[in-house]
C-alpha cells in the first residue's frame, strides 16, 4: 500500500541534511528542493525516483558474494538513507531476511568490535550506575513523546551464540528494522539500548580490539539495582514507551520478565514471542488433524526460555478451552541435555521449569533412576507433539520418531534450533521417517520436500510474525500491561490469517512475503483483545471496520516526502 505524500519542513541544509540518513533523499531530491536546500552543487545533476535507486542498490548488494559483507552494506545504507534502506529490503524481504536477522546477524555480533563503523544507538555500562546520568544520557535522544518502542538487551544469550557482551547492541538493532519491516512502527520512534554488565566470553575480553567492559559478567544484586535504574530513567524519560526485552541469558530473562510485567508494558521475545509463534502453528497442525489443544501430548526438547516459553503459552491456552492448570502441565515433558526434568531435579532447576518437573517414580521402580532419555520419555509419553529448541542437532533420531508415529496418526514435529546445521532433525528425513505424515514447522527456512508428488512446505516458525504485531498493537493501544489474553489472541489471529497468505493449504503458518498483511490481520486481534478487556486508550476504535482501516493508517511506509 501507498499513503499520501505529505509536505512537510525540512529542519535541515546542505551537507549536514545529506549526512541525516532521516531526511536524506540522495540523488532523489528534486529540483526545486535543491535549490532551497543548497544541495544543487553537492549532488549530480540527474533526478532520480527512488525506483530507480532501488535498482542500482539491489544491484550493488547483489555484487556482494559474502553474506556478512552484505550486512555491512546494509548498515551503511541504514547510516546514509533510512527511506531507502527499508524500501530496499522490503522490495527483497524474504531474500534480504537472513542478511539483516539470524544467521548472518550472530556473524556481524561476533565480530562487532572488529568491523565496528559507527556506533549504534545507546549504551549503558554498568560502572555508570546512576540514574542521574541515564536520563542525561536518555535525553539526547529524544523528547519524551519521540520514542514509542525500546528494545533491551543484556547480551548475554544472544542467537544461539550466548554472551556477546557489548556487541550485542546489534540485535537490539535489527529487532528495530525487523518492529518497522514487518509491522510498520515509524523507525525514528525506536531506540536500541545494550547493557554492558561485563561478559563471560573469553575471546572478546582478550581481543585488544574489544569495545566493551573487560571484566566478569556481573550477576545478583548489583546487576538487579543496575536494571532497575535503567527501566526507572527509561520510564521516567520515555513514560510511553513499549519495553522489550531480548536474549537476556537464562538466570535472568524470566525473573525480569516477572518482576516488570505486572508494572509496565513488556515484553520478552525469546520467553512469550517464539511461545506465541509455536502456539500459532500448533493450533493449524491440531486444526489440520480435527482435535483439540487440550487432547495433546508435548514434548519439549530444550527446557530454557524458550522451551519454558512455549511451555507457558501452551497452558495458558489449555485453561482456556477448560482444563485445569495442574492437568494442563501434566501434559508437558521438558528435557535438558541430561533427559527429561525430574523432581529429583528441583535444586538445579529455575523457576520457570519448576511446573513442569515429572515424578521420577513414574519412569523406574529404582528409588534414583538414571536420567530419562528422550527415547525413553517418547516411549512412554506417546506424545503427539515433539518440539525441539535444543540447539543439540540430529537429537530427534529416526528411532525417536518412528517410536512417536507409533502412538499418532499425523505427529507434529517442529525441529525449531536455528541456524540450519542447529536443527533437531532434517524436514526431509522426518518426511520419510513417518511416511510423509507428520506435520513440521521448523525454525530455520528450508526448502518443500516432496508428498505424493507434490511439494510440502515446510512453515518457518518466525518470530517475526509476533513481535512486531504484538509491539506495535501494545504501542497503539497504549496498553496499561501486556496480558496474557492479548497473547493468545496474537497467536489465534496468527493461525487464522486468510489462507491466501499461506504457501499452501496445508502450511501451518503464513509465508514471509506477506508479512506486513499478516501483522495487520494479528494486529487486529490483539487490539480487539484490548478493547475487550478495557485495556487501551480511548481513542482506540470498538467498531472492527474501523479498528482495521485504523490500524492501516498508522503505518509508516519507507516513501519520500515532499520538503517545503
Amino acid at each position: 500500500m501507498s499513503v499520501q505524500k505529505k509536505i512537510i519542513s525540512c529542519p535541515l541544509k546542505g551537507s549536514e541534511l545529506l549526512r541525516n540518513a532521516r531526511y536524506n533523499k540522495g540523488t532523489a531530491f528534486t529540483k526545486t528542493e535543491r535549490s532551497k536546500l543548497r544541495l544543487n552543487a553537492k549532488l549530480p545533476p540527474v533526478i532520480e525516483t527512488l525506483e530507480q535507486q532501488l535498482k542500482r542498490a539491489y544491484d550493488q548488494y547483489a555484487c556482494l558474494g559474502d553474506s556478512l559483507q552484505k550486512h555491512i552494506y546494509l548498515s551503511d545504507v541504514f547510516e546514509t538513507n533510512q527511506t531507502l534502506f527499508y524500501a530496499l529490503i522490503s522490495h527483497h524481504l524474504p531474500e534480504m531476511y537472513p542478511i539483516i536477522y539470524t544467521p548472518t546477524e550472530s556473524q556481524a555480533i561476533k565480530k562487532y568490535s572488529q568491523v565496528y563503523r559507527y556506533p549504534n544507538g545507546c549504551y549503558f555500562d554498568i560502572e555508570h550506575n546512576d540514574p542521574k546520568y541515564m536520563k542525561e544520557q536518555l535525553a539526547e535522544f529524544g523528547n519524551p513523546n519521540d520514542i514509542q518502542y525500546i528494545v533491551i538487551t543484556d547480551s548475554e544469550g544472544i542467537l544461539g551464540i550466548g554472551d556477546q557482551g557489548v556487541g550485542g547492541v546489534l540485535i537490539s538493532v535489527a529487532k528495530g528494522h525487523l518492529m518497522t519491516l514487518c509491522s510498520g512502527l515509524d523507525p525514528n520512534r525506536f531506540l536500541p539500548i545494550v547493557l554492558d554488565v561485563g561478559t563471560n566470553n573469553k575471546d572478546h575480553r582478550e581481543d585488544p580490539k574489544y569495545l566493551g567492559l573487560r571484566k566478569d559478567r556481573v550477576h545478583g544484586e548489583l546487576y538487579s539495582r543496575f536494571l532497575e535504574n535503567v527501566i526507572h530513567s527509561v520510564k521516567e524519560k520515555f513514560p510511553n514507551a513499549f519495553v522489550h526485552f531480548e536474549d537476556f541469558g537464562r538466570i535472568d530473562a524470566k525473573p525480569v520478565l516477572d518482576r516488570y510485567s505486572p508494572k509496565l508494558p513488556c515484553f520478552n521475545d525469546d520467553i512469550q514471542g517464539t511461545g506465541v509463534v509455536t502456539l500459532a502453528a500448533i493450533f493449524s497442525a491440531v486444526r489440520l488433524t480435527k482435535s483439540n489443544l487440550s487432547d495433546q501430548t508435548l514434548v519439549i526438547v530444550g527446557a530454557g526460555t524458550a522451551g519454558v516459553g512455549v511451555a507457558d503459552r501452551v497452558v495458558s491456552s489449555m485453561v482456556k478451552e477448560g482444563i485445569k492448570v495442574e492437568d494442563a502441565r501434566q501434559r508437558i515433558y521438558l528435557l535438558d541435555k541430561d533427559g527429561l526434568l525430574l523432581d529429583e531435579d528441583a535444586d538445579r532447576a529455575t523457576d520457570g521449569q519448576k511446573p513442569y518437573l515429572k515424578k521420577a517414580s513414574d519412569f523406574s521402580d529404582k528409588s534414583s533412576p538414571e536420567q530419562i532419555d528422550l527415547e525413553t520419555t517418547v516411549s512412554k509419553a506417546h506424545p503427539t507433539v515433539l518440539l525441539g529448541v535444543s540447539g543439540q542437532a540430529g537429537i530427534f533420531t529416526e528411532k525417536v520418531v518412528r517410536e512417536m508415529s507409533k502412538h499418532t496418526d499425523q505427529p507434529i514435529i517442529f525441529p525449531l534450533s536455528n541456524p540450519t546445521d542447529l536443527m533437531e532433525a532434517k524436514a526431509s528425513d522426518l518426511n520419510e521417517w513417518t511416511d510423509g505424515k507428520a506435520l513440521i514447522a521448523s525454525g530455520s527456512p528450508v526448502p518443500p520436500v516432496k508428498r505424493n508428488g507434490k511439494d510440502y512446505y515446510i512453515s518457518q516458525c518466525n518470530n517475526a510474525f509476533i513481535f512486531p504485531s504484538v509491539g506495535v498493537a501494545a504501542v497503539l493501544s497504549e496498553c496499561k500491561t501486556l496480558s496474557e489474553e492479548m497473547l493468545l489472541a496474537a497467536a489465534d489471529g496468527l493461525a487464522s490469517t486468510p489462507r491466501d497468505y499461506f504457501a499452501s493449504d496445508d502450511s501451518l503458518l503464513p509465508d514471509l512475503g506477506h508479512v506486513r498483511e499478516v501483522s495487520r490481520h494479528v494486529k487486529f486481534a490483539i487490539l480487539k483483545q484490548a478493547v475487550a478487556e478495557n485495556n487501551c486508550a480511548g481513542h482506540v476504535p470498538s467498531d472492527e471496520k474501523a479498528l482495521r482501516e485504523w490500524i492501516e493508517k498508522n503505518e509508516w511506509y519507507a516513501e519520500y516526502q515532499d520538503y517545503a
